[in-house]
């Protein structure tokens, strides 16, 4: 079992969220603890634009949950609904001509105190093909995707993302030198760490101060400015991949992504 401790101070007054990813039973929920509003499990976890790419939403079991890639990668992914309780439990499951499914599964729990535990479980079986490096991944962004929705909460609570980005650039397996290109993007010196202050030095891009809000090394460095949150990440297959989400209007889209797509080639020279 992988726990994110203290993903947010609180919500609204009364209510803390702490995000899990687990596998087996939970503990017991306490019937006097104060729930999240009814739609907080869809506005939280797909209304924000926190997730890659476009998400929509047939509302109600047996409805379609369909997330539009094309744009970053060049697919759509379509999954089936099986699961719809608002305010306690979201599920949803893509099958596979060849048997092989995946599945996901969200669940409030309200506890003593007033707070609220978000439970995530990933789950599937895949093929013969899949290797332990696709688990590596997939490990590694569960656990970015709730450290990003943990800085969501706490930092940008109530704002959609205005501006999304997810742009995937070179192989590069040198894990020394990925982090040494990404340590200049961000004006560091030395090893990028938890907590850091950083300035972002991507030319075409305004030098914006922010901090390293979340650390998942070798994989992953979340950084979060005033109006937006940035992603450095080391994918599937040393893929090097640029995220970033913006929740300002002016920041312009147009200058974003070309500096970003040019760093990205730069970054493997």
């Amino acid at each position: 079992m992988h726990t994110v401790k203290n993903i947010v101070d609180r919500i609204e007054t009364f209510h803390e969220l702490k995000g899990r990813r687990h596998c087996g039973a939970g503990a017991r929920a306490h019937a006097h603890a104060r729930p999240l509003r009814d739609r907080a499990i869809i506005y939280l976890l797909f209304g924000t634009g926190l997730r890659r790419g476009r998400t929509e939403i047939e509302p109600g079991e047996g409805g379609t949950n369909s997330l539009d890639m094309m744009d970053a990668m060049g697919f759509v992914k379509k999954s089936t609904i099986t699961a719809w309780d608002p305010g306690k439990r979201l599920a949803f499951r893509e099958h596979s001509p060849d048997g092989t499914f995946s599945a996901v599964e969200y669940l409030l729990e309200g506890r003593d105190g007033g707070s609220t535990v978000l439970r995530f479980v990933h789950s599937g079986i895949l093929g013969d093909n899949w290797d332990a490096e696709y688990y590596d991944s997939l490990k590694a962004g569960d656990l970015m995707y709730l450290r990003q929705l943990a800085t969501y909460l706490k930092h940008f609570r109530g704002r959609h993302a205005t501006r999304n980005l997810f742009l995937a650039g070179p192989a590069m397996p040198d894990n020394e030198r990925v982090w040494s290109r990404s340590a200049a993007a961000l004006s560091l010196t030395g090893e990028i760490t938890q907590g850091a202050p950083v300035r972002l030095n991507v030319p075409g891009l305004p030098a914006t101060d922010g901090v390293v809000e979340f650390l998942g090394t070798p994989y992953f460095a979340g950084v979060r400015t005033p109006h937006s949150i940035h992603l450095l990440v080391k994918g599937y297959r040393d893929t090097l991949v640029v995220g970033y989400h913006g929740f300002s209007d002016d920041e312009d889209e147009k200058e974003i992504e070309p500096a970003w797509r040019s760093w990205l080639a730069s970054a493997a020279v």
